[in-house]
């Protein structure tokens, strides 16, 4: 199915709404042979969040998400889970359990390769080591029809920074790469300085940036902050996703962050998942809002 085949197939059959679809992440990039083909971002998931004012469903919020990403008219290549799998707990038994229980959720997908990155809430208070058990690396990078990709952990580390060594490992990895050639990179916290006092930044971020600076053809998709949200660094696009347990509001809108009321008229506002498709010389993102 074409491209635009599926996008006037979602359409009418009311399965996503196309509120965001342009060519925002390789403003420069050339068709270069490579097959068109789209993955689906999921973020925020927080497996174990109670909080009937915030989302008193939240205990079926998630296994809807994947029913809705099964009932795609075509599966995407993989899915990208961006952080947050779990809501945070002090307690490592509880922490391991809570993983467990969402890896075991999302075995429902019909989408054979899927790809995580741990959230602070998943990795901060014990390093990522849970997440590792489950999940492997926190850190990587894979290559898929023409474009690479580059996995970053901007939460293990509690300061929430990137440290020395992964800069080190990503200055070596990109150096490897062809910098004309397509780089998505995918990280949970933004790696700019978007609202620090609500710790919506890493630390290190922007020696990431820089080193990202000298690729023709690159753009940044995370979450963390429970919304969508576009932002440039020179010529670099960073694409935050909706959340899918509850939204958070607009940066520096309020004096403290705290999570969008439930709306039960509304329910599920504001909540959804990211088709992110590549074809010719675009980038392309459809926002997928939860049905209620």
């Amino acid at each position: 199915m074409s491209h635009v085949d599926r996008r006037d197939f979602l359409k009418l059959a009311g399965l996503g709404g196309v509120v965001f679809a342009s060519g925002l992440g390789f403003p420069g990039r050339a068709a270069q042979g490579a097959d068109d083909f789209f993955f689906v971002q999921m973020s925020d998931t927080h497996w174990g969040f109670k909080g009937p004012q915030v989302n008193p469903e939240a205990g079926h919020t998630l296994q809807k998400a994947v029913a809705e990403v099964n009932a795609l008219p075509q599966q995407p290549d993989f899915i990208m889970f961006t952080g947050d799998l779990t809501h945070t707990t002090d307690d490592d038994k509880e922490r391991r359990r809570r993983l467990a229980e969402f890896r075991d959720i999302i075995s429902a997908l019909q989408v054979k390769t899927v790809r995580f990155i741990p959230g602070e809430h998943d990795a901060s208070l014990d390093e990522g080591a849970a997440f590792k058990e489950l999940f492997g690396p926190t850190h990587y990078a894979f290559a898929h029809k023409g474009i690479n990709f580059v996995a970053l952990d901007n939460v293990s580390d509690p300061g929430g920074a990137l440290g020395a060594e992964q800069l080190a490992w990503l200055a070596g990895h990109l150096k490897t790469l062809d910098r004309a050639q397509p780089l998505i990179v995918v990280t949970h916290r933004p790696l700019f300085d978007l609202a620090p006092e609500w710790d919506w930044a890493t630390k290190d971020g922007a020696a990431a940036v820089e080193q990202l600076m000298p690729f023709q053809n690159v753009a940044v998709f995370y979450g963390h902050i429970h919304q969508e949200h576009h932002f440039m660094t020179g010529h670099i696009p960073h694409h935050a996703a909706t959340s899918l347990i509850f939204p958070q509001p607009a940066p520096k809108s309020q004096p403290k962050r705290v999570p969008v009321a439930w709306d039960p008229n509304a329910p599920f506002k504001g909540l959804g998942f990211r088709v992110v498709e590549t074809y010719g010389a675009k980038l392309e993102l459809e926002e997928h809002p939860l049905k209620a």
